[in-house]
């Protein structure tokens, strides 16, 4: 597993957009020049609904600030839409990242506990915020549901940031 470092290229990763078409993550849409990836773990979650349902609610917070928003996941098409008509989702969302991309992400990959989980391979939870570069500005990989970063917070943190042009923290080398 590779872990993406901050201040570092976002890697080029091609998804298929939930309503149609494909999208590159990282690469922000609609008008602004910043996205932020939420991978959630699927379906199956019970906290991922409740995560994403927080996000619906804060995305303007975000949109005001020139946050794009992207939620993905390894989930297929069918689920990724149930996921959204169940939650009444109007954020973008994104579907059947690959074990692969989900390395090439940096993410722990978790397999099902039962048939009645899931039937698949799913990611853990993260949060990456891309820059107007391309570049990682913030970073959350996570290997638990339990641990995601509280979305106001991260929300008024991303504003404080850009007004203040705020530097990408954590890129001290070691001596």
């Amino acid at each position: 597993m590779t872990m993406l470092k901050a201040a570092e290229s976002f890697p080029k990763v091609t998804v298929n957009k939930l309503g149609g078409g494909e999208m590159t993550l990282g690469t922000p849409q609609n008008g602004r020049d910043w996205q932020m990836v939420v991978v959630y773990r699927g379906l199956h979650c019970p906290i991922c609904k409740k995560y994403l349902k927080q996000l619906e609610g804060l995305q303007d917070k975000f949109y005001d600030s020139g946050v794009d928003i992207i939620a993905v996941s390894g989930d297929p098409e069918d689920r990724a839409k149930q996921m959204a008509e169940e939650q009444e989702l109007t954020v973008p969302m994104a579907y059947g990242l690959t074990l692969e991309q989900m390395s090439e992400l940096g993410l722990y990959i978790s397999d099902p506990r039962s048939p009645q989980e899931t039937d698949r391979p799913f990611a853990e939870p993260a949060v990456f915020v891309v820059n107007g570069e391309g570049n990682v500005q913030i970073v959350d990989v996570s290997n638990a549901p339990f641990c995601r970063p509280d979305l106001e917070q991260l929300a008024n943190g991303l504003k404080f940031i850009r007004e203040k042009d705020y530097p990408v923290r954590g890129t001290r080398k070691a001596a």
